[in-house]
């Protein structure tokens, strides 16, 4: 894995963002035809058209896909200069494009935080709009690494150094919310729906932000498009008959009793501190209606004394017969 994302991260230096990300679909095919092979799974004869013909068909669909992404994608492709990548940034259409991402995540956010909304379009569309960013800075950084390896020092510019943040920043968080998605969702639904989303933020971040498709007609915008159609399908298809088996639980789980701590959660532990002086188990004391709580008292008859310096029994004893 190590070295395959190394070669991924360098071929960001030396081809469009557009061409690269689609091209996801091939780790998909090689998963599908290796788990197949070398997994070794129980199967009957009659039930293998059943359980592998969606995924011989995906593989397939993907790989045109696949061959018309390669042969339509964007041919040019600039050196990644500080000059180059600061006039990007600061282009008005990436910064229109960031404005929309930030006010679309920060949407998303409010309501899988608060809301509880944990659809898995919700979640991988974080993913997505934070892996845009993440391929963005990606190809900067490997094309200014590049670059200076070649011996035109690229490293004393401020941008570079920015972007290395955002790319770290971003795969971190990306990280975060596919681990909380794999705790509630099959890995293979995650996979499919995660590539779509990525792919398709991904290329519009690169088209906007490098400007991959200028100079390009509209014959081969349309077969690229075609291709990363064909290659969805396909990957649809691979994963689409996995299911996750399910576990039978006879009792209650502890993630679905009140007051559990979940990633929802802020620290809030299953037995509360009350600030109440008095509480009993998870019963807060309210004080409003102590009266009602309060423990009841016998009434007291006192004597009346003609000298208030005498003292005297607070209380009066009564003689009771067996009449009385």
């Amino acid at each position: 894995m190590l070295l395959g994302e190394l070669g991924v991260f360098a071929s960001y230096a030396f081809a469009p963002l557009s061409l690269i990300v689609p091209l996801g679909a091939v780790s998909v095919i090689a998963s599908a035809i290796i788990g197949i092979i070398f997994i070794k799974e129980k199967w009957k004869p009659k039930d293998f058209l059943r359980r592998y013909v969606l995924s011989f068909v995906g593989c397939g669909l993907a790989i045109v896909g696949t061959y018309l992404l390669v042969t339509f994608a964007p041919n040019s492709h600039e050196k990644m200069t500080g000059e180059n990548i600061t006039k990007h940034l600061v282009s008005w259409p990436f910064l229109l494009y960031m404005l929309v991402e930030i006010i679309l995540f920060c949407w998303l956010l409010y309501f899988y935080k608060e809301k509880n909304a944990n659809n898995i379009v919700v979640i991988l569309l974080l993913v997505a709009l934070l892996g845009s960013m993440t391929v963005v800075t990606v190809k900067a950084v490997a094309g200014m690494l590049v670059l200076s390896i070649q011996g035109h020092l690229q490293l004393d510019y401020p941008i570079f150094y920015v972007m290395c943040v955002c790319m770290v920043a971003t795969a971190v968080y990306q990280a975060t919310f596919l681990s909380q998605a794999s705790q509630m969702y099959d890995s293979s639904l995650i996979a499919s729906v995660g590539y779509i989303l990525s792919t398709t933020i991904a290329i519009t971040a690169g088209a906007i932000f490098y400007l991959d498709f200028i100079g390009e007609d509209v014959l081969h915008i349309c077969m690229f498009a075609l291709g990363c159609l064909i290659a969805f399908v396909g990957v649809f298809l691979i994963t689409r008959n996995r299911k996750k088996a399910v576990p039978f639980e006879p009792y209650i789980s502890m993630d679905a009793m009140p007051g559990m701590q979940n990633m929802h959660d802020k620290g809030m532990a299953v037995q509360p501190d009350l600030k109440a002086s008095f509480s009993y188990g998870a019963l807060e004391n309210n004080d409003s209606i102590s009266e009602i709580y309060a423990p009841a008292t016998l009434p007291v008859m006192q004597e009346e004394h003609g000298s208030r310096s005498a003292s005297g029994a607070p209380y009066r004893v009564l003689q009771h017969t067996k009449k009385d």
